[in-house]
């Protein structure tokens, strides 16, 4: 029973991957997560069909010295619908990163569970929206959904010599130009 294990370690990485994929899936509530889920379990499925394809000893189809022998040779077809499907996965991708990023305009964030309270008509306050977010933030002195730390310090910004990121980062300019 361990020598097949051990001959067939792909199908367990396969089965690793599907486990990772679906829970990425099924039990993130970060929209951007499930879509990296549902990237990886549709990785798995590609290795999968690759690995069953394969043949021991087999080479490209292509007819030389050896004969037509079918046995000698790799089937193509699954290598062809896997780069196919390869493809169009790239393309899902681009329209589901495309379609997050209108939610998140629309929404204020990708929170699967926000976004659905909002569709249906029961739009949390803003102070419910960064309590919730708060109990989630795994980063102490993190402010939840704005991409900066709470306190300021050496973060920059304000007083700490940072630029205005609104000015392109060249403060010169702003010399030249003259008052406004």
């Amino acid at each position: 029973m361990i020598e097949l294990f051990l001959s067939r370690y792909v199908y367990l990485f396969v089965l690793a991957l599907l486990a990772i994929g679906l829970y990425g899936v099924l039990a993130k509530q970060d929209l951007v997560k499930k879509l990296i889920g549902l990237v990886i379990f549709s990785t798995a499925i590609y290795i999968f069909f690759i690995e069953g394809s394969l043949q021991e000893g087999g080479t490209a189809p292509v007819l030389d010295e050896r004969g037509t022998d079918p046995a000698l040779y790799v089937d193509p077809l699954p290598h062809l619908l896997i780069l196919t499907a390869i493809v169009v996965g790239v393309g899902v991708l681009g329209v589901g990163l495309a379609l997050l990023v209108r939610i998140y305009r629309a929404h204020g964030s990708l929170d699967e569970y926000v976004v659905a309270a909002r569709l249906a008509g029961r739009f949390p306050s803003d102070t419910e929206l960064e309590d919730e977010e708060a109990e989630r933030s795994p980063v102490p002195g993190h402010e939840p959904g704005t991409g900066r730390a709470v306190g300021g310090g050496a973060s920059g910004g304000g007083a700490s010599g940072g630029h205005d990121p609104g000015d392109g980062g060249n403060a010169a300019d702003d010399d030249e130009q003259g008052p406004a």
